[in-house]
């Protein structure tokens, strides 16, 4: 997960260029948008910077690493989208603070990867729960933030992660949660 390139469990973003590199893909819906990334890991930080800036470099890229400099970034910043820890920098409190300021919020994790921290993001207004073992690929999930309504953005949340989770929670994870992810992922 701490891979310096990002890529520790995912793959990079963009077409390979003649020299080993990649670029980043056009149009991404995170170009011009005002992202706070919130982690009190730096490694995760400048991985999540990396990833984001490549695939869309006129993004304004801001970043904590406290739950007070981020909440007065967050009462003082217009920002777009919100990417949250919420282990180490009172990530849930964070959530309820952006949420309150219509900030599209994405929670991520490593140390609370449970399905009550699930549950608990989505109950919330959480627009994404992810685990850091996807950084690699974070820019897709941020993009669906963006794209996708509350429930819409959820729902393919699921299809992009649901094998994911029944392989890390226990096998009855959807039910702990009280959530219709079943019949969710049948509706597409």
């Amino acid at each position: 997960m701490k891979d310096r390139e990002g890529v520790a469990s995912g793959k990079k973003r963009g077409k390979q260029d003649a020299e080993g590199g990649y670029q980043a893909m056009k149009g991404s819906v995170l170009e011009g948008k005002n992202i706070l990334a919130v982690d009190d890991e730096p490694d995760v930080l400048a991985i999540l910077k990396e990833e984001i800036l490549e695939a869309c470099p006129n993004c304004r890229f801001d970043t904590a690493s406290t739950y007070e400099e981020a909440a007065e970034k967050l009462r003082k910043g217009a920002y777009d989208l919100a990417i949250l820890d919420i282990m180490g920098v009172r990530g849930f409190d964070l959530l309820s603070l952006a949420v309150s300021r219509n900030v599209k919020v994405a929670m991520l994790t490593a140390h609370a990867l449970s399905p009550e921290a699930l549950k608990r993001s989505f109950d919330m207004k959480a627009m994404a729960y992810l685990p850091k073992e996807k950084l690699g690929e974070i820019v897709p999930f941020l993009e669906d933030v963006l794209q996708y309504e509350y429930l819409p953005g959820w729902k393919r949340l699921l299809q992009k992660l649901k094998g994911f989770f029944d392989e890390k929670f226990e096998s009855d994870w959807e039910k702990k949660t009280g959530l219709p992810w079943s019949e969710w992922h049948r509706l597409e």
